[in-house]
């Protein structure tokens, strides 16, 4: 079960944190533009990539900053791992961020889209550890199935090979509880298995997960979100992303500000 996204990430790397900008009386989520595609979205939904100092080679490594923490300029993309494995291919990014980061010259990995997603991969266990020593995590059948019939569950997930009976048990607890017998409601399929989501929290057969906190849910799923979006599963509804990286290029023509920071 989804949580819509509700929370900025990270902090402005140009200088302390950044705030929201008010409209009226709603916030308005800070937005950077993909150097890929030329579209803009939530910053919370791309992911930064950021560069190291220069090496005893004269080149600056490139490398994901998916927490927008690192020190220096960074640069924004939007894109799946296949979309952003093409552009690696085809030196479409290295252009972009010749463009972005004027002046530096950079090496990017070839494996870049490998260490984005193993990246966001960590990002979303050590939330999911961090719930857990906060003890809003719960796990275990019986002891989810019981709190979300109460009602007491804001979100469901499965390891992406958990039993279709277990988990359609769990879901029927979920929509008994928000007293929707009849609708759509079911937990989230995650994409990581039962031994992946075992190691990552140090417990044994880790299949289902849940969580009571509506804000904890909402942290956690914004993370999720995008390692979603990235590994191509679904949709992402912050940001179009434009598939053809050939011919004329959206970001060829907006001004590099737009990109990074």
């Amino acid at each position: 079960m989804r949580i819509p996204h509700n929370e900025p990430l990270g902090s402005d790397i140009s200088g302390g944190l950044e705030r929201p900008q008010m409209r009226g009386s709603a916030k308005v989520e800070p937005e950077r533009r993909c150097v890929l595609s030329g579209q803009h979205g939530a910053r919370a939904s791309l992911i930064r990539l950021a560069i190291a100092p220069e090496g005893p080679d004269g080149l600056c490594g490139v490398f994901p900053d998916v927490m927008a923490r690192a020190p220096g300029r960074g640069a924004w993309i939007g894109v799946t791992r296949a979309e952003l494995d093409v552009a690696i291919a085809k030196g479409k990014l290295k252009g972009a961020l010749a463009r972005a980061f004027k002046g530096a010259k950079l090496a990017i990995p070839a494996d870049l889209g490998a260490m984005v997603e193993a990246a966001l991969i960590r990002a979303f266990t050590d939330r999911l550890g961090l719930e857990m020593r906060c003890g809003k995590l719960l796990v275990g059948s019986d002891r989810i199935a019981e709190k979300a019939r109460a009602g007491r569950v804001a979100w469901l997930a499965h390891a992406s090979d958990a039993g279709e009976d277990g988990s359609r048990k769990l879901d029927q607890a979920l929509r008994v509880g928000l007293e929707s017998e009849g609708g759509g409601e079911r937990g989230e399929i995650l994409p990581l298995d039962r031994n992946a989501l075992s190691v990552a929290l140090g417990r044994e057969n880790v299949v289902h997960l849940a969580l009571g906190d509506a804000a904890a849910a909402a942290r956690l799923d914004d993370v999720l979100g995008r390692l979603r979006h990235f590994l191509g599963q679904e949709s992402h509804t912050d940001v179009a992303i434009d598939n053809e990286f050939d011919g004329d290029e959206a970001g060829d023509s907006a001004a590099s500000a737009e990109y990074l920071n």
